[in-house]
C-alpha cells in the first residue's frame, strides 16, 4: 500500500470517527415551567371544557357573506403576503445554515506563462531568452468538521427561526380572520342602527305632518309643531354620521381584502343573531395553539442553540481540505494533461487571545436567552389575559343585553301611553318626545350591544388561537 493511499484512508477514518462521536456543547433545550391555572376565569359552565379553537372559523360563524369575506382576504391581503415571503426567506437561510455541515468542493483551473532573459545563450536560444508555461486544473474541497458541534447548533437555530416565522405567519392569519369578522360584525351593527335611524325618522315625518296640519286647523299650537320638528332634526342629525362611520368601516374591510376603498356588498340590514355559546377548552393547550406563544417558544430554541455556538468558539476548529486535478506545460495540451496531482490536509485552529470577544460573545448569547425566556412566559400569560378579559366580556354584555331589552320594552310602552294620554288631553306633547327620544335611545344602545357581543366571541376565538385554517 503506498503513503498516499494510507494517508487517504486515515483521513477517511478520521472524519468517521467525528462524525460519529462529535458532541454538541451548550445546553439542550427544555422547556421552561409556566405557572398554568387550572381553568379560566368567567367560565360558565363545565361544557365550555371543549376546545373551540379546534372548530373551524367557518364552523363558528356560518354567515355566506363573511365566509366569502373571509375567503378574499386569505388570498389577497398584502399583510399576509408579506409574512409567507418571510417565511420563505427563513426557510432559505436555514438551508444556508445547514450548507456549512457539508463539504465545499470548487472547480479550480488557472494558467500562467513566465519569460527569463538571464539564461546562458545556445544555439536553439541565441538570445538566452526562455519562456515556461505551467497550468493546473482539478477540485478543491473544503470541511470543517463540526466536533464541538458549532455548526450544527447554528444550524438548530435557523430552523426554529425559521418555525417562529411559520408562526408568525399563522399569527399574521389568526388576526386577519378576526379582523374581517369583527370589522363585518360592526359593519352589521351600523346598518342596523342606520335602518332603526331611517324608521324612526320616518315616524318623526309623520309626525311632524300630524302637527301641522293640527295647526293649521287650529286646533294645535305653533310650540307643539316646533318641538315635532326639532325632535325630527335631532334624529336625522344621526344618520350622516352612521353613514361615515359605515364607509370608513368599509374601507378598512376593503384595505384587508386587497382592495381599493369602496363598498362592501352584503345582505340588507337584518335582526343580529348571536352565534352559539363559544367553549373555551384548557388553559394548558393554549401554549400549544396560540401562534404568538408557539413562535416565542421557538425563539427561546433559537436562542438557546445560540448559547451552544457561542460556547464552542472556546474550542479549537478542525477542518480537512484536498485537491485533485492535473498538470499541463502547455496550453494545447492544457485539458489533456501531462500529469496528475492530489493533496489532502487537515488544519487546526485554537483560539488563543482575542480581547475577551469570544468570553463576551458567550455572554451576550446568554443574556438573549434570558430575554427570550421572559419573553416566552410574557407570551403565555399574555394569552391567558386576553382570553380571561374577552369571556368576561362575553359574559357581562350578555347581562348588560338583557337589561336593555327590558329597558326597550318599557320605553315602547311608555312612548304608547304618552300617545294616548296626549290624545285624552292628560298630557302635553313634550311627554311623547322625553318618550320617544329615550326609546330611540335604548333602540341603539340595543343594537351596539348586540354588534359588540358579537365581535366579542370573535375577539374570544382569536385569543384562543386556532381555527383559523383555510377551507
Amino acid at each position: 500500500m503506498t503513503r498516499g493511499h494510507s494517508l487517504t484512508n486515515l483521513a477517511v477514518a478520521g472524519v468517521a470517527l467525528v462524525l460519529t462521536s462529535g458532541c454538541l456543547v451548550g445546553p439542550d433545550y427544555k422547556r421552561p415551567q409556566l405557572p398554568t391555572p387550572d381553568q379560566y376565569r368567567f367560565v360558565e359552565s363545565p361544557e365550555q371544557a371543549a376546545a373551540a379553537a379546534d372548530l373551524f372559523w367557518w364552523q363558528v360563524f356560518e354567515d355566506p357573506t363573511l365566509q366569502a369575506l373571509t375567503n378574499e382576504a386569505i388570498a389577497n391581503n398584502l399583510d399576509l403576503k408579506i409574512a409567507a415571503a418571510r417565511v420563505e426567506e427563513a426557510r432559505a437561510r436555514a438551508g444556508i445554515a445547514k450548507s456549512f455541515m457539508y463539504p465545499q468542493v470548487d472547480g479550480v483551473a488557472g494558467y500562467g506563462v513566465r519569460q527569463a532573459s538571464n539564461t546562458p545563450a545556445t544555439e536553439e536560444n541565441p538570445n538566452g531568452d526562455s519562456v515556461n508555461q505551467s497550468g493546473s486544473y482539478g477540485f478543491r474541497l473544503a470541511w470543517e468538521l463540526d466536533v464541538f458541534g458549532r455548526i450544527r447548533r447554528q444550524n438548530e437555530a435557523a430552523y426554529a427561526v425559521f418555525l417562529a416565522s411559520e408562526q408568525a405567519r399563522r399569527g399574521v392569519m389568526v388576526t386577519l380572520v378576526a379582523d374581517v369578522a369583527t370589522s363585518y360584525f360592526l359593519l352589521r351593527e351600523l346598518d342596523a342602527q342606520l335602518q332603526l335611524s331611517h324608521e324612526t325618522l320616518r315616524l318623526n315625518d309623520e309626525t311632524v305632518a300630524y302637527f301641522r296640519n293640527r295647526l293649521e286647523g287650529g286646533v294645535s299650537n305653533r310650540l307643539e309643531l316646533d318641538q315635532a320638528i326639532a325632535n325630527r332634526q335631532q334624529t336625522a342629525a344621526t344618520i350622516p354620521d352612521i353613514e361615515q362611520q359605515i364607509g370608513t368601516v368599509e374601507n378598512g374591510i376593503a384595505m384587508l381584502l386587497g382592495r381599493l376603498p369602496g363598498p362592501v356588498t352584503r345582505p340588507a340590514a337584518a335582526s343580529m343573531e348571536l352565534p352559539p355559546p363559544i367553549p373555551v377548552g384548557l388553559p394548558a393547550t393554549l401554549l400549544e395553539r396560540r401562534p404568538d406563544v408557539v413562535g416565542a417558544e421557538e425563539m427561546l430554541v433559537a436562542a438557546n442553540a445560540d448559547v451552544g455556538a457561542a460556547k464552542a468558539l472556546f474550542y479549537p476548529s478542525i477542518s480537512l481540505t484536498g485537491f485533485f486535478g492535473g498538470v499541463s506545460g502547455d496550453l494545447t495540451t492544457f485539458l489533456g494533461g501531462e500529469g496528475a496531482i492530489w493533496s489532502i490536509g487537515a488544519g487546526l485552529l485554537q483560539p488563543i487571545y482575542n480581547g475577551n470577544r469570544n468570553r463576551r460573545n458567550y455572554e451576550a448569547a446568554q443574556a438573549a436567552f434570558h430575554a427570550a425566556v421572559a419573553e416566552y412566559q410574557k407570551a403565555a400569560l399574555n394569552g391567558y389575559r386576553e382570553v380571561s378579559n374577552a369571556l368576561i366580556t362575553i359574559q357581562k354584555l350578555a347581562q348588560i343585553r338583557l337589561e336593555v331589552q327590558v329597558a326597550v320594552t318599557a320605553l315602547q310602552d311608555a312612548a304608547d301611553l304618552s300617545r294616548s294620554r296626549y290624545d285624552s288631553g292628560l298630557a302635553n306633547y313634550l311627554e311623547i318626545i322625553l318618550a320617544d327620544q329615550a326609546l330611540f335611545r335604548q333602540q341603539l344602545l340595543l343594537a351596539q350591544t348586540r354588534g359588540a357581543e358579537l365581535r366579542a366571541r370573535a375577539e374570544l376565538y382569536r385569543t384562543l388561537g386556532g381555527g383559523w385554517q383555510v377551507r
